[in-house]
């Protein structure tokens, strides 16, 4: 009965650490709500003004971006900006023939009259945290723009953000991500959904009741002034933007989210690319929640609310281990629930916990119906695309939970970028990009192991016990199967 006794108290912690966080969603749900009825009244600069307008460096940290360099210099090109207060660095450490060809763009629009510089190292040295760094110690700009090489800001974005910094407290100004090809596979679809629910419940969310949020690596502007104090960039995460968001915060400097307005991004679009991109912001989460956590716990500047929101914001990449945690155990305690029925009470009042699902599907429901409309039709597409989501997050959670655990025992690893594909419809293919892996990792085995593990539960439905079987578990061994059933064979087919 040790054992049996052990993998309960296990699966419990586990329950209750998913609930506590289904419970911060809720609040930020309702924090959401009420931000929806306040007028923003924000002072912001006149920028027809032209004694008000300030001098802003646009940063655009790139490495081997042979598809998108081209789109996205020519569309940094068409900021509508003054000249005379606007510099561009290229941020480029590249190590393929991109360095040529970007190069030779950057010169062919700096021709034009545009301030422009192609910056180059000689060596990665704290990644893209070094990269901007560098950058900074020689830029004009008060305010410091950021852009990941697949996003393309609208030719008026810094007039729509750079106002808000006439208020001195301001040290970041974030904008949310759209998604240029959000219909091109379930893929896509489930990455848009999940990154919708982060930049309108959770950024508006904590933003609106002055709980530390995180600038977001890209599409945001910084205060030069903010960086230096908040200590500059460090590479010693993976999430070099959330680890400079909460030193800055914890030095008091305020951040302004501003949730209509887009910048539009590509999300990838292939798995290997999705593997590679959750994998750094999930141990870079744990790598954080080590590093910030006391400093946080033990700040006076801030309420005991903002340092739980905070925690928890810095948890949020340590619930797919708790998500597989109680997956995998979820079969051995169908089998103790029916072999020992004295615990039965035990098992009814866990299923309590049922209400964690419940939570997160009026949450994810709140912040879909705003894009996407409230008909009943709606309603009936947001649920397939809510269980398609909730089913392939945790097909994910394997894959995720080795990248949070080397986050939290503290094992370096090297900086991986994203490859990107150009891709913005449906027509346009991302096969033969030279940037993906060939390899197949060894967890994607275990992804096929666990595929069949969850099979086996929902057969052990309908032989457990001796009332004809127990389903209370099913349809979320059902959920788990598909999720991992997906990871696996996209893992096995989506090769260059």
């Amino acid at each position: 009965m040790i054992l049996e006794t052990t993998l309960i108290v296990i699966y419990s912690i586990s329950l209750i650490l998913i609930f506590m966080y289904a419970l911060a969603q809720l609040n930020l749900m309702f924090n959401y709500l009420a931000a929806q009825r306040k007028k923003d009244k924000c002072p912001k600069f006149n920028l027809n003004n032209p004694e008000e307008v300030p001098y802003v460096t646009i940063q655009l940290p790139v490495f081997n971006e042979l598809y998108v360099m081209d789109r996205l210099l020519d569309n940094i090109a068409l900021i509508d900006y003054p000249k005379d207060k606007l510099e561009i660095q290229v941020l480029d450490d590249s190590t393929d023939e991109t360095v040529i060809t970007t190069k030779a763009h950057v010169e062919k629009l700096a021709a034009t009259g545009l301030d422009i510089k192609h910056i180059t190292r000689t060596n990665r040295q704290g990644f893209k945290a070094g990269a901007l760094k560098e950058g900074l110690e020689i830029a004009k700009g008060e305010f410091i723009a950021i852009f990941d090489a697949d996003f393309l800001p609208e030719h008026d974005w810094l007039q729509k953000t750079i106002p808000y910094f006439k208020n001195d407290k301001i040290g970041v100004v974030q904008t949310r991500w759209a998604h240029i090809n959000r219909d091109y596979s379930t893929l896509t679809k489930i990455q848009a959904f999940a990154l919708d629910a982060h930049f309108t419940l959770e950024q508006v969310g904590r933003n609106s009741k002055g709980h530390f949020i995180n600038f977001n690596g890209t599409a945001g502007v910084w205060r030069k002034d903010c960086i230096i104090d908040a200590g500059n960039w460090e590479g010693d995460t993976l999430t070099e933007d959330l680890d400079l968001s909460y030193r800055a915060q914890l030095k008091n400097w305020e951040f302004k989210y501003l949730e209509d307005v887009e910048t539009p991004a590509e999300l990838p679009v292939v798995i290997s690319a999705a593997r590679s991109q959750q994998f750094r912001w999930n141990k870079g989460g744990a790598e954080n929640f080590r590093k910030m956590l006391w400093r946080v716990l033990t700040s006076k500047n801030i309420s005991a609310k903002t340092k739980l929101h905070g925690i928890l914001h810095l948890l949020n990449s340590t619930m797919f281990l708790n998500v597989l945690i109680v997956g995998i155990l979820s079969i051995p305690m169908l089998y103790i629930k029916n072999e020992y029925a004295h615990l039965r009470p035990y098992f009814y009042i866990m299923s309590f916990f049922v209400m964690s699902t419940i939570i997160f599907f009026v949450c994810y429901w709140i912040m879909y119906k705003r894009s996407h409309g409230n008909t009943f039709k709606d309603f009936i597409k947001y649920i397939g695309m809510f269980f398609t989501f909730f089913s392939i997050a945790m097909g994910f959670s394997l894959h995720n939970s080795i990248a949070v655990l080397e986050g939290h025992i503290g094992k370096r690893s090297e900086f991986v970028r994203t490859p990107k594909f150009n891709i913005s419809s449906l027509k346009d293919s991302w096969k033969g990009n030279k940037y993906l892996r060939k390899n197949i990792s060894i967890n994607v085995v275990f992804e096929g192991l666990l595929m069949l593990y969850f099979a086996f539960g929902m057969y052990s439905a309908f032989i457990v016990g001796d009332q004809g079987g127990d389903f209370g578990l099913f349809p979320f061994h059902l959920m788990l199967t598909i999720g991992f059933g997906f990871v696996f064979f996209k893992s096995l087919t989506s090769k260059a």
